[in-house]
């Protein structure tokens, strides 16, 4: 009997998903792939369900015959295994970036003379409304605060990109990228908080309050689904910071990064060119310590941000805190730097990893930015954050469109660097 195979990777199954699986019964044995949760989270989809869960609800069919495990989102694994004749699909990867990997499938069918079957792709109102809760399940606190865990023991390397609005999040939501035939995406947020000052024009000294910082929050929570990291500058006293623990907690952020300075803060990037002060490692200790006490969670994460590289310390201040940080409570290490090479970091990774293997490590490579992640995840770091390119690559374009209208007493000069609104607007998805 001639196989027909289809390839799901939804937690709820629709008439959609029933249309075709009574299509591929009229090609032949129904064996239905569910992509695992790996190549989910590359496919641009977070499961909200496990992986043994999609396969037990793909089985339980009618007219399914067999379910198996898709590793490779290009279809490599379970058509070398299966060569099965007919591969079905939605139509609605013709176009887009899931195009290349519909290519990538008709070229493995060729090469045996299997065939790929397009099915119509069924949308209406009850579809639309099954794909919408989804989405929203996603964006609950519950499920999106223990995002950046799972992630964590998912995916070899965490991207992050600044987001410091709810536009800026949803490009961060929704930028996929295909390369080679697969997809990519980025994982996480990062809610910076030199751009969300930036874009409230106020200086990166901890002016803008955490009440002020919450509602950037909401702004992106509203309209994205992704795990958000937080950047909590130095957390303020202790006393303070277990509240920002708990409403952070409650609004479903992942992590809070926090700096192991006191005073008056100041951009890392000016390092000792303007005062700034180490806090000591048994202060900055104490403060882990009553955050992590205060979490009523097991999601949430701390991670301490240790800025002894920046202050120019030394590596072996920047071990001795990453230790005493981590018996502390912290759930995570950040370490920092403002050289133009990666090479003292790289090596704190590796001295941190000799001693310690499983802690996550972050980084920032703003200033060693030739650097790629995969390099980077070779010495032992498992998040990279894009802390601030979004607002740096806006701020020069609306700069020169402005300069350009007073110029010329019109817009049309500026106009062909402008995107189309409409091309803005369908980033905003409507109810």
């Amino acid at each position: 009997m001639k196989k027909a195979y289809t390839c799901f990777c939804t937690d709820v199954i629709h008439e959609g998903h029933l249309n075709i699986i009574n299509e591929a019964k009229k090609y032949g044995r129904v064996i239905v792939g569910a992509l695992s949760d790996k190549a989910l989270i590359r496919y641009n989809k977070f499961p909200t369900i496990s992986q043994d869960e999609r396969v037990k609800l793909y089985r339980s069919l009618e007219g399914v015959d067999e379910v198996v495990v898709q590793e490779d989102m290009l279809y490599d694994d379970v058509i070398t295994l299966l060569q099965p004749d007919y591969v079905l699909h939605g139509d609605n990867w013709k176009n887009g970036v899931e195009s290349a990997i519909r290519d990538h499938v008709i070229k493995l069918l060729d090469a045996y003379g299997g065939e790929l079957v397009d099915i119509p792709y069924t949308y209406n109102e009850n579809v639309k409304k099954i794909d919408l809760q989804l989405r929203e399940k996603l964006a609950m606190p519950e499920y999106r605060r223990k995002r950046l865990r799972q992630l964590l023991e998912m995916t070899p390397i965490i991207k992050a990109l600044e987001a410091h609005s709810g536009l800026t999040g949803l490009i961060v939501e929704k930028t996929v990228v295909e390369k080679e035939g697969r997809l990519d995406q980025f994982d996480a947020m990062w809610v910076s908080s030199l751009c969300d000052s930036t874009a409230k024009g106020k200086p990166d000294i901890e002016l803008v309050d955490m009440t002020s910082r919450f509602r950037t929050i909401d702004d992106i929570t509203e309209v994205t689904t992704k795990p958000i990291i937080f950047d909590g500058d130095t957390g303020g006293m202790s006393e303070h910071f277990v509240y920002t623990v708990r409403t952070l907690e409650r609004m479903g952020v992942s992590a809070i990064i926090i700096e192991d300075k006191k005073g008056l803060k100041k951009n890392s990037l000016f390092g000792t060119e303007v005062e700034q002060t180490q806090a000591s490692i048994e202060e900055f200790s104490e403060k882990i310590r009553a955050g992590k006490k205060a979490q009523l969670t097991d999601d949430f994460m701390i991670i301490a941000r240790i800025e002894s590289l920046i202050l120019e310390k030394g590596i072996e201040d920047a071990l001795a805190r990453a230790k005493a940080f981590t018996a502390a409570g912290a759930d995570g290490i950040m370490i920092h730097s403002r050289k133009k090479t990666p090479d003292e970091i790289l090596e704190f990774c590796d001295r941190f990893r000799a001693f310690d293997p499983q802690t996550p490590i972050v980084v920032v490579p703003t200033s060693f930015n030739s650097i790629t992640e995969e390099e980077l995840a070779k010495h032992g770091v498992n998040i990279v954050i894009y802390a601030n390119q979004l607002t740096r690559s806006a701020f020069p374009a609306m700069q020169k469109t402005a300069e350009d209208i007073l110029k010329y007493h019109r817009s049309k000069e500026a106009d062909e660097r402008l995107m189309p609104i409409k091309d803005i607007i369908t980033l905003i998805d409507e109810l």
